[in-house]
């Protein structure tokens, strides 16, 4: 039988498939050269589904829907399975696939975040998984043998082998096979190797898989138009993007044109796919800059928390923390740094099953940590059981993190202080994880002591404990405060020298004169 003519009598989307596939399935990150640009590598396979309706054929058209600016290509190698597969071993998986060829697993990262994980309106558009044009015969072929080259406008931004796969071909059909029958025509898209990136209207994208030396599937050809259709507020939510997103579906801060601040996130981003399983990911935050993290680890929590208020804010402090260091000649350790958070939710021995093992929240938060952030924990208050322990503190340390923060317990308390990365938690606990808590998300708003924060919130702690600051005022906050603390200095000198306090704290015109002459107290 033909495949591609069999495919293209039923419907030309299929012309290089033997018939429209029941089920395409796609997988997060795969290769190594994906996971070192990402700055981690996943312990196993995870994946998603996409819809039928989205396949293409060669030399196609994807719209770029109005009102929107990232669309990313990631050049893939497809396989089409043959034979149904249901709980088959590795080692005779392979069997089980008929042919390969090339794919563009397309991806809009303005919806993103709106999916959150699931890929539906992100990867599932018409026209977003383009297959083709030919067919290799997946007999005699080693999986291990093949090569992916895509190109964006003539030029090779994408070159890898099957053999820089993490989970090797043979183990994602085995391995999808324990969970669900894989039916002949099935496809399955493998990941993507480093040199994804965006794509904007009037570009052409091209994806060829081969052995080198041997078949090829050809080129794979795909023409990006722009949509004219914009989105309706009144369905459902809107496309947004930020410079985080830029980053990520620009493969660098540098590729996107970002501010050279951003450099520092290089190399710990998220893979596309954005799911649950492959989010520890999903956020990069704003770095702090040299100055602005000096000024602010000048500053005390409580002058900080002082300029706060007078700005309305009261509901900015993380109760019931301390340090695990608290005792040192200067007090607790200081923490300054922007949060990245992680949310446990009360244990429920089902929820726990399904979310409590394997790659979980938990750990991705802490794989997925950089430098300079802190990692904040939404623990409810619950300190019966640890929230970390002296593993996941090294990891966090490795990653150059500015500290953690959790209103639940800290198991191995003496291990971690040990570190040295700063920790304020809500005491220490022997207890395992799982006797009061589940790791649920990562990278959320949460609630923890009392506090909302949001990722990329400004974090700083010292002895009197931990408070939240909004990025878009951290700037004046932490001058204002400084300079309270310089007149609090000078008021505290005149204190010294016997003055009262009356009329100096606060300070009366008389006194504030003399301040000033002083020129502030030299401020």
């Amino acid at each position: 039988m033909d495949a591609t003519a069999a495919g293209s009598a039923a419907d030309p989307r299929f012309a290089a498939l033997p018939a429209r596939p029941g089920k395409v399935v796609a997988i997060h990150l795969n290769y190594a050269s994906r996971a070192d640009q990402r700055g981690r590598r996943p312990q196993h396979p995870s994946y998603f589904f996409k819809p039928s309706s989205s396949v293409a054929s060669s030399g196609s058209t994807i719209e770029r829907p109005a009102g929107t600016e990232l669309l990313a290509f990631e050049g893939e190698i497809a396989l089409v399975i043959g034979s149904p597969a249901r709980r088959v071993a590795q080692g005779d998986a392979w069997a089980h696939v008929a042919w390969l060829t090339a794919a563009n697993d397309f991806g809009l990262y303005d919806l993103r975040a709106n999916d959150k994980g699931s890929n539906v309106r992100s990867k599932g558009g018409d026209g977003y998984t383009p297959i083709g044009p030919s067919l290799i015969d997946a007999r005699g072929v080693d999986p291990r043998s093949l090569r992916i080259r895509s190109w964006l406008n003539g030029v090779v931004v994408q070159d890898d082998t099957s053999a820089g796969m993490i989970f090797p071909l043979e183990q994602l059909v085995a391995d999808l096979s324990q969970h669900f029958t894989l039916e002949p025509g099935d496809v399955i898209l493998t990941g993507t190797p480093a040199g994804s990136s965006v794509a904007a209207p009037g570009d052409v994208v091209e994806v060829e898989v081969d052995v080198p030396g041997g078949p090829s599937s050809g080129r794979l050809v795909t023409t990006v138009v722009e949509g004219e259709v914009p989105f309706d507020p009144e369905l459902g939510s809107m496309p947004a993007v930020d410079d985080l997103q830029r980053a990520e579906a620009w493969g660098s801060p540098e590729a996107a044109g970002l501010p050279a601040a951003h450099s520092s996130e290089s190399g710990h981003l998220t893979d596309t796919g954005g799911s649950a399983a492959d989010s520890p990911a999903s956020v990069r935050c704003p770095v702090l800059g040299d100055e602005l993290r000096a000024k602010l680890g000048a500053a005390p929590v409580a002058g900080l928390s002082a300029q706060l208020r007078k700005r309305g804010l009261n509901n900015v402090h993380i109760d019931g923390v301390r340090s695990l260091h608290p005792a040192s000649p200067a007090g607790a350790a200081k923490l300054v740094g922007t949060a990245r958070t992680l949310r446990f939710v009360p244990n429920r021995e089902d929820l726990f099953a399904s979310h409590g093992g394997g790659y979980n929240a938990q750990k991705r938060a802490f794989d997925a940590v950089g430098e300079g952030e802190v990692i904040v924990i939404e623990a409810r208050g619950e300190s019966g059981s640890g929230t970390l322990g002296d593993v996941l503190a090294i990891r966090a340390h490795a990653r150059g993190a500015a500290g953690i923060v959790t209103d639940g317990g800290v198991r191995d308390a003496s291990a971690v202080a040990a570190v040295g990365i700063p920790v304020y938690s809500a005491g220490a606990h022997p207890a395992v994880l799982g006797r009061k808590h589940v790791p649920w998300d990562t990278d959320v708003a949460v609630a923890c002591g009392g506090a909302t924060v949001e990722p990329g919130d400004v974090i700083v702690g010292d002895s009197d404990g931990v408070v939240v600051i909004p990025r878009g005022i951290v700037e004046e906050v932490v001058d204002a405060a400084l300079a309270q603390e310089d007149e609090d200095a000078w008021i505290a000198q005149r204190v010294a020298e016997g003055h009262p306090v009356e009329g100096l704290f606060p300070m009366n015109a008389q006194w504030r004169a003399r301040y000033d002459a002083d020129d502030g107290g030299d401020r």
